[in-house]
């Protein structure tokens, strides 16, 4: 490697203590080289197939092994060792990325049971102070919950879920200190400040309260695969161990989740598949009762409720490609022949969300990739839509906990426009806007441009890109610096929204590309179905093609693109680099999912069943051979590869650390080039990186002095 630099001898002998198997060590003089992992060959045979993997050791289920947790902080050493020389460049960035967060801030209260809830932030504080005010906003504030307090010494911390009994009386809240996603819930007497004894371990982040104020509903997860799948009632006062089983899924393929409706009266759990959903329903004044279906569970069915009256609203898309809005009796609910319906399905328009009121229906839709807000009243069926500006934004239906009212929350952002806060009055559609982040260091939007574009991809489909880019810095002649991002996968669609941390690379003269690939429902739903099982190469391949097309209309430097994906976006940026590797300058693969076909086969790893209808079931030998054609880590070859950042963090519960350790000693066994490739891995956090408000500014400064670098911009 070209890079390498001489190291402190402190350092030299830290990895030098390692295992020689695992560190391939200078003899003349102390430089830090990548670290060289130990082959051990390991096969794996199904339908008749035998894959070998050399690097199966390092996956370590206690976290615990001496030989693993030393290649990690070898390779920790040698990523330091590399960016050494970008540290004044990551202060610098760090510094500047923190500088545009506003200290003392707070969120736009909502009322509920009436109080008026807000989180504050104030100074350096990693972590908000929840507090509520009773009645209206000029009492004193009551602190129900510090989290600096919670999280005071501690490496990782995470708040999960928060709920307050109906008679305002008592906090439940849940916190992980692992990263690990396994909350523990405690709760609060909030009429006194102290804490109840109980603890309920190894749970979802949510609970809910039952309107007797002592009995609790929660989802206690299986340990080893992490999946919620057992459903508790909690008597507050008891022992966890004398927790009564309410429900429990067998089905490993489903996932669990609990709620309530917004007017107290029902509490639900949610039985959710990737292509049908169900509900079991009780009477939230009699938490003893015994769940019964909301609707039975149907092949390719899916639907999601809110109640009002007597009766449910429900989002489906039973006969209904991109969903339509039904209405029925509360009696009625498991006849779907007794369904109307409210809000048609429409061949061109996908039903995203929606939320009632007690005089109106607001349904979020999109259209050919643009969101609309349609107020609609519910006596007269007379509608409008909600007007936004730019050519490219987010926009949702905020929280909205009472029903009985005339205005609405609405979350607005674009990527030009900071993440703000509006009241819709619904009786005529006017609007005031009640907070709009404010951003620090001298931030302009009228500096900044973004459009909406759309890409030919290789079959004729049409991909949408959204781009933002500073205007005095940007000449659409092929010169700029490209940073193309994108997901893809599990209908999961990224908004074009608004992130403070983009204007480092906007202000360096970058442009920003968020490409809308299939495997989102950018386009509704079948842009969905075109993206995954045995469509899973349209992601890999509509990405490049954005790439490609982007450079080719002058909107980047084709010598300059990087590229970035995280998670089931990493598994991208894998594919992508072993089929077009020569396209990209460099590329951040954060917590990639890359070893598809070994995952898949491991119904021990957490995630694995359930996402079958995501991937494919590679026990079946077509779904197997198609994984296993795409899969990054399978499909390494002696070829070059460009400049290389993977991160990890050792804690993960989605994507397991050793999954990007075995592709990274597979990448330096095999890439025939002198680039780089690092590898950084948080030890103390997993899947979402670090915690706090600030500290994961640290992780994105790297990213970008590594990227910056590579180009030369130093400051």
């Amino acid at each position: 490697m070209k890079f390498n630099l001489l190291l402190v001898t402190s350092l030299s002998l830290i990895l030098f203590g390692c295992n020689d198997s695992n560190i391939e060590k200078s003899t003349s003089l102390d430089v830090v080289t990548a670290p060289v992992a130990k082959k051990i060959a390991y096969d794996m045979e199904i339908h008749g197939d035998i894959r070998t993997d050399n690097y199966y050791w390092m996956r370590d289920d206690t976290r615990t092994s001496p030989e693993v947790l030393a290649h990690l902080d070898a390779e920790n050493a040698y990523s330091k060792s590399i960016m050494a020389h970008t540290e004044k460049l990551q202060d610098t960035l760090f510094e500047e990325l923190k500088g545009r967060v506003k200290k003392d801030d707070s969120s736009v209260p909502y009322k509920k049971a009436g109080y008026w809830y807000q989180s504050t932030f104030s100074g350096d504080q990693e972590y908000p102070i929840f507090i509520r005010r009773k009645g209206d906003l000029t009492p004193p504030e009551e602190i129900i919950l510090n989290t600096n307090e919670l999280a005071q010494g501690k490496e990782f911390f995470s708040i999960g879920g928060m709920s307050v009994s109906t008679n305002n009386n008592i906090l439940a809240y849940s916190t992980d200190f692992l990263s690990r996603r396994l909350y523990t819930i405690e709760f609060k007497d909030l009429t006194t400040g102290k804490n109840y004894l109980d603890k309920l371990e190894n749970a979802e982040a949510d609970m809910v309260w039952a309107n007797d104020n002592k009995t609790v509903f929660y989802i206690k997860k299986d340990i080893q695969t992490l999946l919620g799948y057992q459903v508790y009632r909690h008597k507050l006062g008891s022992d966890q161990k004398d927790d009564v089983l309410v429900y429990e899924e067998k089905d490993n393929t489903f996932y669990t989740a609990l709620g309530k409706t917004r007017d107290d009266s029902v509490i639900y759990i949610v039985h959710r598949h990737t292509n049908k959903t169900g509900a079991s329903i009780i009477d939230a004044n009699l938490p003893d009762s015994r769940f019964k279906p909301f609707n039975p569970i149907e092949e390719n069915q899916m639907y999601e409720f809110s109640k009002l009256g007597d009766s449910y609203y429900v989002r489906t898309n039973w006969n209904a490609k991109n969903y339509r809005i039904m209405k029925v009796s509360e009696g009625n609910t498991t006849d779907k022949s007794k369904w109307v319906d409210v809000v048609p399905h429409r061949e061109d328009v996908f039903i995203t969300d929606f939320e009632v009121f007690n005089n109106y229906l607001v349904v979020r839709e999109k259209k050919h990739g643009d969101t609309q807000l349609r107020v609609i009243e519910i006596k007269t069926g007379k509608d409008r839509f909600l007007k936004f500006d730019d050519p490219a934004y987010y926009a949702s239906i905020g929280y909205n906990p009472e029903i009985n009212t005339s205005t609405i929350r609405i979350n607005y952002s674009s990527l030009t426009t900071p993440d703000s806060v509006y009241e819709y009055n619904l009786s005529d559609g006017s609007r005031t806007l009640l907070k709009q982040d404010e951003i620090l260091g001298g931030f302009d939007p009228a500096n900044y441009a973004s459009e909406r574009i759309f890409i030919k991809a290789r079959d004729g489909k049409e991909i949408p890109v959204s781009l933002v880019y500073r205007k005095d810095k940007f000449k659409k002649d092929g010169t700029n610096p490209l940073y193309q991002y994108a997901y893809g996968s599990y209908g999961d669609t990224t908004e074009a929204s608004f992130e403070d941390s983009r204007l480092s690379i906007l202000d360096r003269g970058f442009v920003y590309a968020l490409a809308h690939i299939r495997g989102s429902q950018m386009l509704g739903p079948q842009w969905y179905e075109d993206g995954k099982l045995y469509h899973k190469k349209n992601t890999f391949t509509d990405f490049i093609d954005v790439t490609t097309g982007l450079t080719a209309q002058g909107y980047g430097d084709k010598d300059k693109v990087f590229a970035v994906g995280l998670s089931a976006g990493g598994l991208l940026m894998g594919a992508v680099l072993n089929m077009a590797p020569e396209l990209y300058k460099a590329v951040a693969a954060q917590v990639p999912f890359v070893d598809v076909v070994t995952t898949m086969l491991d119904s021990s790893i957490p995630l694995t069943t359930n996402e079958y209808d995501e991937w494919g079931n590679p026990n079946e030998k077509g779904y197997y051979d198609y994984m296993k054609s795409y899969s990054p880590y399978d499909n390494v070859e002696h070829k070059d590869y460009p400049n290389i950042m993977v991160t990890t963090g050792l804690n993960d519960s989605q994507v397991q650390y050793f999954e990007p350790a075995k592709w990274v000693a597979k990448l330096r066994e095999y890439k025939t080039d002198d680039n780089l490739l690092i590898f950084d891995i948080s030890m103390d956090s997993g899947h979402g990186g670090a915690s706090g408000r600030y500290k994961h500014f640290k992780d994105k400064a790297l990213e970008l002095a590594f990227f910056f670098d590579l180009i030369g911009i130093t400051e």
